[in-house]
């Protein structure tokens, strides 16, 4: 370490603020904030034997530090924040946004509001429901309100363009607004319904059907009674399923937290109305925080995108500053948040469930990755490899006939795909269809980059067999990478002369691997050949559609970039533009009848 504490420590302040940590390379690794910057940082560089061991090895890879100081602790608070979401530091608390979990929006801006399942949430006055723990888990919700509550099931495009009611209104699921004049009151009471469903106060909404259904019994509405009570028996099936563990029905978020050495897991269960509705797991590895600022961390970062913060948090353990961080959620919710550390009672029991939970997710994370780690080395004994693949690079090409010829590589890491890595190749001194051209060109590019632009892999796997091989190989000899990573062709079976498995080569060895009993490492190296596969064919769609699209438009001499936008924007196909007539072109802005002409002489 370059830092001399007795110095440095001597010129820090006790006011608050902010402090930076950086390494020998000047990288910020770890930014914290303190009501006194010389308590806090001093307590980094106490005597080894005080420190545990995760803090001793992080801090000896500390360089240098600055502080910013500031005026209260809130604005340390928020300094704080911004500083961590522009540096992304390693040994912070980061939550990543590389998995968005689905929520459900209510369009509340629409005249006749309807839900959608989106997994992005912007600030448009909508109302967001969730996150949900899946997919699966928030379909199964939306099929359950649409079942049970006539909502407009339409999407927004539909609504506007559609000209008689559809099946949903025949089967009595919908009341079909977008054709038949429906009262916005009797709507928008449905409306207020899902919102009760969905914010898990399905008992005082069974209460409240059933109250109308005895009214409508009493005064002979026979019809409007027997239909209140089918929707009250789906609702009651519903509230079977959710496990009641509190009896207050207050809505409140639970954590729990466990950790090693090596990495942390918080868990977030979610209490609504007294029941279980979900649980999330969120995973930190190598962190300076203690599990205290670990929560206080994550609570800020979370709740900050959160679509919904409840009345009360309840924490596993004391966190400084509480007081603080309940501001700050006021702020955002505009209601009195309480975190709450439990010390006795029922709520102890919730943390202990979420602790649980969080126990046990861990110890399956650990499992898996021994797994993994076994399956990597393992790989490595199989194929003679200098080292671990912990890396692993495949490229595969896409192309019709030569037409908008493409490559994409794929990169998986501790035998994950690690899709921010992933890469596109236009591939651009190849005219007619040549798989090793496109090979040798697109691996030329990304192998002739310095290792300190992009990590070289610790294995390189090509598509295509002893050809694609050759041609790997050549490109690394060229750039004299050749021991720095090792080169595997994968070929397809040929089911004609009686294969049936796929073959793996290697440089200098004529015959395939023969995995025999570890065929899991085949489907292994065979999982990453289908994802570049895919990848490589997705982007040469993309690219395939958009050389379409410039095809037609762009060969009609009177249309411009402006008037292809103006026209697109308002058919938004190349299909509807060709049915529509002279006068329906000719009625937008700076389209002329003669340009009109044109277009449908072109489109023909």
């Amino acid at each position: 370490m370059e830092v001399d504490p007795d110095k440095k420590l001597s010129m820090v302040s006790s006011r608050p603020g902010v402090y930076i940590m950086k390494n020998a390379r000047g990288k910020v690794v770890y930014v914290g904030k303190a009501g006194n910057l010389h308590k806090r940082i001093s307590s980094y560089f106490m005597r080894p034997a005080q420190q545990d061991n995760k803090t001793k090895a992080l801090v000896d890879k500390i360089s240098t530090f600055e502080t910013i100081i500031t005026k209260t602790e809130k604005e340390a608070l928020i300094l704080e924040s911004t500083l961590i979401k522009q540096y992304k530091p390693r040994y912070n608390v980061v939550l990543k946004d590389d998995k968005r979990y689905p929520c459900l929006r209510l369009n509340i801006n629409q005249s006749y509001p309807s839900l959608s399942i989106v997994r992005k949430i912007n600030k448009n006055g909508s109302i967001y429901f969730g996150p949900f723990t899946s997919s699966q888990a928030v379909r199964q919700t939306l099929n359950i309100i649409n079942k049970t509550f006539k909502l407009r099931k339409c999407k927004t495009k539909e609504f506007k363009n559609r000209s008689r009611p559809c099946l949903n209104f025949q089967i009595k699921a919908c009341l079909a607004p977008c054709c038949l004049n429906v009262d916005k009151n009797a709507y928008n009471k449905i409306v207020k319904e899902v919102t009760q469903f969905l914010k898990g106060k399905t008992p005082k909404l069974i209460n409240r059907i059933k109250k109308e259904m005895s009214i409508a019994a009493e005064a002979l509405e026979f019809e409007r009674a027997a239909a209140l009570r089918d929707k009250m028996s789906a609702l009651e099936k519903t509230l079977e399923k959710q496990v009641v563990v509190a009896t207050d029905f207050i809505d409140r978020d639970i954590l729990g937290i466990a950790g090693t050495d090596k990495s942390s897991l918080i868990t977030l269960l979610f209490i609504r109305g007294g029941c279980l509705l979900g649980m999330r797991h969120f995973s930190f590895s190598e962190t300076m925080s203690t599990n205290a600022e670990l929560i206080g961390s994550f609570i800020r970062q979370y709740y900050e995108k959160s679509p919904f913060i409840p009345k009360e948090i309840l924490v596993p353990i004391s966190i400084e500053n509480t007081y603080l961080l309940e501001d700050w959620l006021q702020s955002i919710k505009g209601k009195k948040v309480n975190i709450i550390h439990p010390k006795q009672g029922k709520k102890v029991r919730l943390i202990k469930m979420a602790s649980l939970n969080a126990e046990n997710r861990l110890k399956e994370q650990i499992a898996s990755l021994a797994d993994e780690s076994d399956l990597l080395v393992r790989l490595q004994r199989r194929l003679k490899m200098d080292r671990v693949p912990k890396r692993i690079e495949c490229f595969d090409n896409s192309n019709i006939s030569g037409k908008e010829p493409v490559a994409g590589m794929v990169v998986f890491e501790q035998a994950k795909p690690k899709k921010s890595s992933y890469r596109k190749y236009k591939i651009k001194g190849v005219f007619k269809p040549d798989d090793y051209a496109c090979m040798y060109e697109v691996l030329k590019r990304r192998y002739a980059k310095r290792k300190t632009v992009m990590l070289y892999p610790d294995a390189l796997l090509v598509d295509g067999g002893k050809g694609q091989l050759n041609i790997a190989a050549t490109v690394i000899k060229e750039l004299k990478l050749e021991g720095k990573f090792s080169i595997i062709g994968i070929a397809k079976k040929d089911k004609k002369k009686g294969e049936i498995t796929d073959k793996i080569y290697l440089p200098g060895r004529v015959n395939p691997i023969d995995f025999s009993r570890e065929g899991d490492l085949l489907l292994f190296l065979q999982r990453i050949r289908d994802e570049a596969h895919r990848f490589a064919i997705s982007f040469h769609r993309k690219r395939r559609g958009k050389a379409s699209l410039h095809s037609v438009l762009d060969t009609i001499p009177s249309v411009g970039k402006k008037r292809k936008a103006i026209l697109l924007k308002h058919f938004k196909s190349i299909k509807k533009i060709q049915v529509a007539t002279i006068e329906q072109l000719s009625a937008l802005p700076g389209i002329s009848h003669d340009v009109a002409r044109a277009v449908k002489s072109a489109l023909k």
